[in-house]
């Protein structure tokens, strides 16, 4: 076994805390790390003189600040929260729903912004959390305007389930993208939680690529959901607008040229 760099260890430190683990013990960083109770103890020591680590009056570890203010100035996030705020708030406005704004990284979609509406429907989403893409609405919305080849890998490959309604057969999941590019907006019906569905919608950048979606998450059993949609499209036109993306500008290539449905 080729022995892991000084950065590849002190990455596996960092790596340790996820969503499902936020605070860890040294011997838990140890093990989920897969370090010696010693190299750890070491590691832990310099990220959290550094502010990447803070313990806690327990004994437990968290990661610190000092990630968060790094890790706020990732220019994919960084800007587009910026210009997609002032739209986000207007569509929490006016539908007082749960509002999303995420992006694509590799085959997980990543929240970057997170409205709580009143209503208060359950839902697994926190700012940097990640989800398959074809289990959400703005991942289905991101998905479908992948190139080609990528959607094919996608759907051929192993498609996680959560729910029983979670969409797992490949044909399936090509005609739902389909219908994303057909209509302009994806729905995802009780695939994160067996009470709540999404309808997302593409963000586009200059160039006409799709670089984000926007969502709106309700109760399942909510009749406004066909009023939501005008709402909806209307915010995810002004962030594009707001990106750089003119009207009249045709969509790349990559976004037109999309498998058929099987």
């Amino acid at each position: 076994m080729t022995a892991r760099s000084a950065p590849d260890r002190l990455l596996s430190v960092l790596a340790a805390f996820d969503h499902g683990h936020p605070a860890l013990t040294l011997t838990d960083i140890s093990r989920r790390a897969g370090l010696s109770l010693t190299t750890a103890h070491r590691l832990v020591g310099a990220l959290a003189r550094w502010g990447a680590l803070e313990r806690d009056e327990a004994g437990l570890y968290h990661v610190g600040l000092r990630l968060w203010e790094l890790a706020a100035l990732a220019p994919r996030a960084l800007g587009l929260r910026q210009v997609a705020l002032p739209y986000l708030e207007d569509l929490y406005e006016a539908t007082h729903e749960n509002v999303q704004l995420a992006v694509r990284d590799g085959n997980e979609v990543v929240y970057t912004e997170w409205l709580s509406g009143r209503s208060a429907v359950g839902v697994h989403i926190r700012v940097g959390a990640r989800w398959p893409l074809h289990a959400t609405g703005v991942g289905l919305a991101l998905l479908a305007h992948c190139r080609p080849g990528f959607q094919e890998e996608y759907c051929a490959g192993p498609l996680a389930s959560f729910t029983p309604y979670t969409v797992t057969e490949p044909a399936l999941l090509r005609r739902m993208l389909a219908e994303v590019r057909r209509s302009g907006v994806a729905v995802s019906d009780r695939q994160i939680t067996p009470d709540a569905l999404s309808v997302a919608a593409p963000v586009r950048g200059p160039d006409g690529t799709v670089t984000a979606a926007v969502s709106v998450v309700v109760p399942r059993d909510d009749d406004r959901v066909p009023a939501l949609t005008p709402a909806l499209r209307l915010a995810a036109r002004g962030i594009s607008r707001a990106l750089g993306r003119r009207p009249d500008e045709p969509v790349r290539d990559s976004d037109r040229a999309a498998p058929s449905p099987r």
